[in-house]
Order: C-alpha cells, then sequence, then structure tokens
C-alpha cells in the first residue's frame, strides 16, 4: 500500500455518488431529489438554526431600583418561609440577579436581613406617627393601631427577625429611635390633654411595656392564648388588643403618675 494520508485501502468500497441537481444525469429518470444545501450551522448531520439562540437582555436598573426588588423579594421570602427563607441565592433567583449582585449591594446575608427590618421598622413608624397626628386620638384608635403594630410584627414575620437578631448577637437596626420618638410625642400630647406635668419616664416605660407585649404577642401569642384556654376563639386576639388599648389610654389621661 502507497504511503499518504491521502490513500485508502484498494478494496475499501467506494461510496456511492452525492446526487445534486447539478451532477444528476438528464433524462436518466432518477426521481430522487436533491439533498438541501448545508449551511454553516450543519455540524455531524444534525442541522441546525441559521443563527446561535441568544439569551435576553436582562433589564438595567439603577442601584435603588435593584435594591427595592431584593428586599422585595427577601420580605416575601420571610413572609412566606421565616427567616430561614432569606438565602441569598433563593432571593437572586426570585430577582433575576446573580447571588455576587446581592453581596454587592448588601454585603452579606446578615446585612440584608438587617436591611429588610430597617425598612419595615421606617414605614412602621410613618404610619404611627401619621396615625398619631389626629386631632383626637381615643381608645379605638390606638386599638388599630396596635393592631397595625401586630401586624407588621407579627403576620409579616418582622418580629421573628429582630428575635434573631438579637439571638446572634447583633442588635436589630432601628436609627430612628422608634420607641424615643413615639414617647417623645406620646408625652407631649399626654401633657396637652391633661395640664399635668407627668413624669417622662413613665411615659417612655408605658411605650416599652407596649412595644415588648407586641413583640412577645407576634412570636409565642397562640401558645399563650392556648396555655390560657383561649386557643380556640379567634377574636381572643382582638379583644386583647382592644383591652390593652384602654390600658394605656387610662393611663395616658385618667391614672395619676406614680411618684
Amino acid at each position: 500500500m502507497a504511503r499518504g494520508s491521502w490513500l485508502v485501502a484498494r478494496d475499501a468500497p467506494t461510496p456511492p455518488p452525492v446526487v445534486t441537481s447539478k451532477n444528476r444525469a438528464v433524462g436518466s429518470g432518477d426521481t430522487t431529489p436533491a439533498p438541501p444545501a448545508l449551511g454553516p450551522w450543519y455540524v455531524s448531520g444534525v442541522p441546525r438554526p441559521s443563527k446561535p439562540p441568544t439569551r435576553p437582555p436582562r433589564p438595567r436598573r439603577t442601584a435603588d431600583e435593584a435594591r427595592k426588588l431584593i428586599l422585595d423579594a427577601a420580605e416575601r421570602r420571610l413572609q412566606t418561609v421565616g427567616p430561614a427563607g432569606i438565602r441569598l441565592q433563593d432571593v437572586a433567583d426570585d430577582v433575576g440577579v446573580s447571588h455576587p449582585t446581592i453581596l454587592h449591594h448588601f454585603g452579606s446575608r446578615e446585612a440584608l436581613v438587617e436591611a429588610v427590618v430597617q425598612r419595615a421598622l421606617a414605614v412602621l413608624q410613618a404610619d404611627i406617627l401619621l396615625a398619631w397626628e389626629k386631632e383626637r386620638f381615643e381608645a379605638p384608635d390606638a386599638a388599630a393601631l396596635l393592631r397595625r403594630v401586630e401586624a407588621t410584627l407579627g403576620d409579616e414575620g418582622h418580629a421573628r427577625l429582630v428575635v434573631w437578631l438579637s439571638l446572634e448577637g447583633r442588635t436589630a437596626p432601628d436609627p430612628s429611635q422608634m420607641v424615643s420618638v413615639l414617647s417623645a410625642m406620646m408625652h407631649e400630647r399626654r401633657v396637652r390633654d391633661t395640664g399635668r406635668d407627668a413624669p417622662r419616664e413613665d411615659t417612655t416605660f408605658l411605650v416599652m411595656l407596649v412595644t415588648l407585649a407586641l413583640v412577645a404577642e407576634a412570636i409565642v401569642g397562640p401558645a399563650v392564648r392556648e396555655s390560657a384556654g383561649l386557643g380556640d376563639d379567634p377574636e381572643a386576639k382582638t379583644r386583647f388588643h382592644d383591652w390593652l388599648a384602654r390600658l394605656v389610654h387610662r393611663h395616658m389621661h385618667e391614672t395619676p403618675p406614680a411618684g
């Protein structure tokens, strides 16, 4: 056998000629259709599309828009799964961004959790201050406000996040000091409505008492109501809020402050 990569064995079968529209003999009677022309994306006998598939471009967002979408997604996971549901990769998948993008905006999971809490407290504080600006603020108004606060802390899961941060040795971010601001507003109104120069600390302790009660109610409320024999009473939580609002209102307007 002669050498050379272009030679083949003499006894190798000769492949049949390729029939095309150009080399088909005229009048031969061969009706076999000519194969289609092969495009540049014809590989290994498998036809390919004329162009490679392309991914749709991701929408360009500002940094503030991206942060808001990430926080919204984390909030939804908090409400449906709880604090354990705030995982960076899951949040990234929900928003349609990469894991490094989450880290770029927040730095870590803990920082994302803190940002979720901080935003919720800021919205809650705005709602409270808006309600408190009413000309008259009676016990029913206070009860409705307590239910709004409890919904944010309990139903939306933020109390669990606050407790989780505390157990991890991290203080929940509250740069606006909501308890202090609310105490100051309540005390000013208390002095104006009663004409008494009540101790400021008494008002502060009252706000702290309500805050601790609502945080605890959001975490262990069902268990405590069950222990109190009220587990099957669907209205017990609402009545508790009404009672707490009346208690606060009486202390603020009727009960002389302790010396």
